[in-house]
This record gives C-alpha cells, sequence and structure tokens, in this order.
C-alpha cells in the first residue's frame, strides 16, 4: 500500500517534475525511445515457454516491497530479461538484473594497440602504430561501484555470490533488495507506487553523473509507459503491462551527490546522456625526435567531404582506460565512446573532424566511429540493453543530420571496412565481431530487417534468428579450442550445399591458398546480419550468392531461415569484360591530384569480379582523397576525380568498384 507520507496531487507531480528543469534537459525527460522488441525472424517458432521467471520476478517484488513494473522495467532496460546461461556480459554483469562483478572481466588489452592495422590508413604519412597498452587486472578497490554491485547484492540478499551468478530468480531477488536498499538511502518510504521510485532507479544505473543516472530512469520509466512482453533466451515467457499517467519525481536525482558532467561542445541527441572528453589535437616528438602530432585530423565535413558512413567498434577495454587512450595524443581517436552498463557517451572529436579509427583513410575521411565497451572475444559476451538503445539514439541522430542511409553498407562494423591494399587485408580488425546483434540493432534504428519481396527478386537479406542461430566459434579464450555457445548474428558459407564442405577461401586474407576457419576473428567466410547478396543459386534449404568472386553456399531452411529475400540494384561487369578489378578505397584518377599532392595509387585487391556475377549497390561516391599530412592545415585539400565509384557487398567486407567498369541492373532481371 502506499505510504501516505508521499503522497501527492497530480499537480504536485507535475511541479516535482519541472523542478528538475536545471538538473535535466526537457529531452530527458520525455519518454524515450520506444521500448522495441526484436523482430521475430520470419519461419521461426519460440520453445514453450516457462513462468518460472515471471513468478521470481512477483516474489522478489512482494518480498522486497518494490513495484513489480519497476523490477521488471528495470531487468529489461539492461538484459531485456535474458540470463545468458549464467555467463558475464561484456563489463561482467550477470543474470536478468546485470549484477556485476567485474574484477576479471574488464581485464584485456585494447583492440587498437594489436595486430598489423594501421588505424589511420593513409599510405600517404608513414604507417602509425600507437605504443603498446597494457591492461592490468584492476584490484576491486579500483573498480567504480557501478562494477561491483553483486557483492553488494548477495550481502544484502543474504545469498551467496555464485548463486546470484547463475540462478535467475537469486538474480533478481538480489537486483530488488539492491533498490530497496537504494530507495531507503533516499529515505524515500517502499511506496507501491513506481512513480515514486525514480532516484532509486536512477542509482541503481550506477552513473556517476547527473544526466546519465537521469536518462536511465527515463529509459526505465519509457519501458514501463510501453510495456513488453518477450521469450527470453532460456524460454521464460514474461512480461509488463503497460503502465501510463506515471509522473516521476525526477528532482529526485539532484539531492544524490553525484557530478554535473562537462556537456561542452557535443553532437549528441537530446535523449542521451552526453559529455566533451576531447582527443588532443597536439603536436609532439617521436622516439627518434621527429616532429609529429595527433591524433586526429582537423577538416571541414560536410562541406569538404559528405559523412556518409558510421563504424561500429567495440573497445577491448574498460571504460576509463579507453578514455585515458584517446587522450594520448601519440594514440588514436574516435568520435564517440559508449558505456556498457549505463549507455553513458563521451565524444571526443567533433563530426567536421577526421578520427584515425577504421584503418582506412578513405573510410576514415568519411565517417564516424564510435567505440561501444566491450570484447570481441569474451566467453559468451552480451551487450546491455541500455547500451545498445543509447548507441542507437546517437546513431539515428546523426544520421538524420548528416543524410546517411540506416542500412548495412552504411552502418557498418570494423570488420566490414575492406583493407586498402593487398599487404593490409591480413591485419584489419574484426570489431564488434559475430556476437553483436544487428537485428535487435536496427530494429531500435526503426529498420528491422524482412522480407521484402518474393523468391524472384534477386537478392536476400542476412537476417537469422540470432538466439537460434549458434554456430561453432574457436579461438574466444585459446586458439583453437571452442568458445561457449552464443547466439550470433553471422552465417557461414561454403563452396557447395552441405555441412560438411569447406568454407569458402579469402585470398585475400590467405594469399597462399589456406582454409578459412571457424576462428572467431576469421571473416573469410562469414556473412552478417543485414548484410545483402545477390542470389547465385538454390538448392534445397541451401541458397547460394556471389561472394569474393565465388558461388558461396549457407544454409536457409524453410522452417528456420537465415536469410529473407530482397530486391535492389547491383552491378555486374560491363560489355564482354571476364573480370574487373575491385578497390579497398574510392581514390580518384591521378589526373585529379594538384601539384604538391602526391599521386595516390588506385591500387586493386587480389580479387576479381567475374562475368556472371552481380553484387549488390550501396551507394554511389565520387573518387576522393583528404590530404592532411602536416598539423599546420594551411596544405590540407581535398582531391576530386571524374571517376566515381560504387560500393558493393563483396564478402564480409565492402569493396568499391569503378563505375566505368560495371553496368547497373535491377536484381531479378
Amino acid at each position: 500500500m502506499r505510504g501516505s507520507a508521499t503522497a501527492r496531487t497530480p499537480a504536485a507531480r507535475r511541479r516535482a517534475v519541472r523542478t528538475a528543469g536545471a538538473l535535466v534537459s526537457a529531452g530527458l525527460l520525455l519518454p524515450l525511445l520506444g521500448a522495441a522488441p526484436s523482430a521475430p525472424s520470419p519461419g521461426s517458432s519460440a520453445p514453450a515457454p516457462s513462468d518460472a521467471l515471471q513468478e521470481a520476478f512477483a516474489a522478489a517484488a512482494t518480498e522486497y516491497r518494490v513495484p513489480q513494473s519497476v523490477l521488471l522495467g528495470v531487468s529489461y532496460l539492461q538484459s531485456r530479461w535474458d540470463a545468458h546461461g549464467g555467463a558475464p556480459s561484456v563489463t561482467g554483469g550477470y543474470g536478468p538484473m546485470h549484477l556485476t562483478d567485474a574484477r576479471t572481466a574488464v581485464a584485456g588489452a585494447p583492440h587498437h594497440s594489436e595486430g598489423a592495422e594501421d588505424p589511420r590508413g593513409d599510405e600517404s604519412r608513414g604507417v602509425l602504430k600507437p605504443a603498446e597498452f597494457t591492461a592490468k587486472v584492476p584490484e576491486n578497490a579500483e573498480l567504480p561501484a557501478r562494477l561491483k554491485t553483486l557483492p553488494r547484492a548477495a550481502a544484502l540478499s543474504g545469498q551467496p555470490a555464485e548463486r546470484l551468478r547463475t540462478d535467475p530468480a537469486a538474480n533478481v531477488r538480489g537486483g530488488a533488495a539492491l533498490l530497496a536498499a537504494a530507495q531507503k538511502k533516499l529515505g524515500k518510504p517502499l511506496s507501491d507506487d513506481p512513480a515514486d521510485w525514480y532516484g532509486a532507479i536512477a542509482r541503481f544505473s550506477g552513473a556517476d553523473d547527473q544526466a546519465t543516472a537521469a536518462t536511465y530512469a527515463n529509459d526505465v520509466f519509457a519501458v514501463i509507459h510501453d510495456g513488453q512482453e518477450r521469450t527470453t533466451d532460456s524460454g521464460q515467457h514474461v512480461s509488463l503491462a503497460a503502465v501510463g499517467g506515471l509522473e516521476p519525481d525526477a528532482a529526485q536525482v539532484r539531492g544524490m551527490g553525484l557530478r554535473k558532467a562537462p556537456k561542452g561542445e557535443t553532437e549528441c541527441p537530446s535523449t542521451v546522456s552526453c559529455e566533451w572528453i576531447p582527443a588532443p589535437y597536439e603536436e609532439f616528438k617521436d622516439p627518434n625526435g621527429n616532429d609529429d602530432y595527433g591524433n586526429h585530423d582537423l577538416g571541414n565535413r560536410p562541406r569538404s567531404q559528405s559523412i556518409d558512413t558510421i563504424v561500429v567498434h567495440d573497445t577491448e577495454g574498460r571504460w576509463e582506460g579507453v578514455l585515458n587512450m584517446v587522450q594520448d595524443p601519440t594514440y588514436v581517436s574516435w568520435q564517440y565512446t559508449l558505456r556498457s552498463t549505463d549507455g553513458h557517451i563521451a565524444q571526443h572529436v567533433k563530426a567536421k573532424d577526421v578520427a584515425w579509427h577504421a584503418g582506412n583513410w578513405y573510410v576514415n575521411s568519411k565517417s564516424i566511429g564510435l567505440e561501444h565497451e566491450g570484447f570481441l572475444t569474451a566467453p559468451d559476451t552480451w551487450y546491455t540493453e541500455a547500451m545498445y538503445r543509447s548507441s542507437a539514439r546517437l546513431v539515428k541522430y546523426l544520421a538524420k543530420k548528416y543524410d546517411i542511409p540506416l542500412d548495412r553498407q552504411h552502418i557498418i562494423g570494423h570488420d566490414n571496412v575492406p583493407g586498402t591494399l593487398p599487404s593490409t587485408i591480413a591485419g584489419m580488425h574484426t570489431d564488434p565481431g559475430p556476437y553483436w546483434d544487428w537485428q535487435h540493432y536496427f530494429t531500435l534504428l526503426g529498420r528491422p530487417f524482412t522480407r521484402t519481396a518474393g523468391p524472384d527478386g534477386g537478392l536476400v537479406t542476412v537476417a537469422p534468428d540470432y538466439a537460434k542461430n549458434r554456430p561453432e566459434y574457436t579461438g574466444c579464450a585459446k586458439a583453437g579450442e571452442k568458445c561457449p555457445v552464443h547466439g550470433s548474428a553471422a552465417v557461414r558459407v561454403h563452396t557447395e550445399p552441405r555441412d560438411d564442405a569447406p568454407l569458402v577461401k579469402d585470398i585475400g586474407l590467405r594469399p597462399g591458398g589456406g582454409d578459412s576457419t571457424t576462428g572467431v576473428n576469421d571473416t573469410g567466410a562469414r556473412l552478417s546480419t543485414g548484410q545483402q547478396y545477390a542470389v547465385a543459386d538454390r538448392e534445397g534449404d541451401w541458397t547460394a550468392v556471389w561472394y569474393l568472386g565465388q558461388k558461396a553456399w549457407f544454409k536457409n531452411p524453410k522452417k528456420q531461415p537465415t536469410a529473407v529475400d530482397a530486391k535492389g540494384l547491383v552491378v555486374t561487369p560491363k560489355g564482354d569484360a571476364k573480370d574487373i578489378p575491385v578497390y579497398g578505397r574510392a581514390y580518384p584518377e591521378k589526373e585529379a591530384y594538384p601539384a604538391g599532392v602526391p599521386v595516390q595509387p588506385v591500387t586493386p585487391l587480389p580479387y576479381k569480379l567475374l562475368a556472371g556475377q552481380k553484387y549488390a549497390i550501396g551507394d554511389k561516391v565520387p573518387g576522393e582523397y583528404f590530404y592532411a599530412p602536416t598539423f599546420d592545415t594551411a596544405p590540407h585539400k581535398v582531391v576530386r576525380g571524374k571517376d566515381t565509384y560504387y560500393e558493393i557487398q563483396f564478402g564480409h567486407r565492402v569493396a568499391y568498384v569503378r563505375a566505368a567498369d560495371v553496368k547497373v541492373v535491377r536484381s531479378g532481371s
């Protein structure tokens, strides 16, 4: 029963919300991006549902006197009620309530310091190889409170930590105990009115700044307002009935002692929490005493060049360490970093400027880089719903501002960025990897991948059921060892329509002709959700597409399809050409370069696009090169030629072909 000490009239509630004006922007007080369930894959069937987890929420809510809608809303924003088999998230969060115990989970080296990739990818300058950053396993005292909520939940609930990690019902009880303790610490009664729990929800996020805590609480109330229903990864049916008319007391956050994050000149939507932590544009001496500078280039985009791509990365390091790296002038840079526990965003480089993040200078000069706190190869890794939602809001904002299409040839992973030259292909990075849920991400963007044509459409869009699509991977913890079984957005391709057929070879990754593998970092024979390919053949449960200049087969049964039919424009070699070259960047012809700007060779990759083959078009782009060799911006120039290119989905990574070499036709024709 609701405590009388906190009873308010509707008018009083409205006044309480208005008092938060200085604390949180009006945009943050509005219901945020509606809770969007993942689109079901056509033809998929859910396992027989169980109500055990729903009952666990009800029991925990009663025991700790937390409104069930609050408990369900918080859990949905953390995990979408999934238990992940007791495995930790990318930041060491366990179970439906994402209780964190992150000391070992956060250890790891940042991916920017691994492998052979030159993050700048500009051959007019020397290879950029950032200094190694050695990450150590932090002591428990060094971890922020948001990364060690599980031990506190164990103390409050009296349950062993191991049980909180592995038993979903116990995990829910632990989360309820944390919420009740937060409510008491704020001096608030254990009311049965969800609107009275705004401050406790904000504290549960673990955020250390007011705007992030408020954004998190607003997200939870948006989930409660909209309601949700889904079957979890373990077959549990959970529902939250929509609760309208709530007017939470947002002013509660003001008295929580949280810092005010510096917004500076951030370029973020009002519906996210965003602070300015700038990457330095500074001169320095390299180890040999030579003049150098970092860690990005000043530009004038989109006036000088269009911004047409957003690149999704994962950090391979924890939040605090990654922020230290991007503030080092000798290191590399990206535009935004997103925190996993609560979706908080830090911006480092203005969109007008060119960050060094993708290993391909052409892509860098036309893109914005988003780093998500996470680990590609962490066993059974998963990302929080809070970060997915925050990232989706940011991408929608950027896409609208810069007219970037919301599709998988403009919203790409770092693992989809092509090598610049034959020699750089093998060193390209592979994040965010096969565990990033592209279907759910694009559903949050309002662009779920669904069937758009009949069987004669000529294209397919890769769209497996993430939870049921569980290909075997190796090398997460140790080379050759099997990774834990996990849902995946990726589909493998074979040379023939059978499970035991060899995987398709990638001659760029292995010039000597070696076989593709099941390694978690091996992208040689991998399709990814949302990518579109031209259909080459069909046989029973198998579909073949054109991929890296060859016919590639993947299993696509009607009962559980891994792709849906689509239609669109494709390229094929022009005239009687037997094959045409494929490029990793769209540079202009040599005649376009003015005096003083070194000509960049238009070097083909080792692949060929053969006569009779077709590849889906992502965009038509001009041949461009951004010359930016010095700290002084006076010599900087954008060279633009007469040559134009088509960006195509050629393999797992995108590629470019000269418009003069191809003809454009409709798929299926």
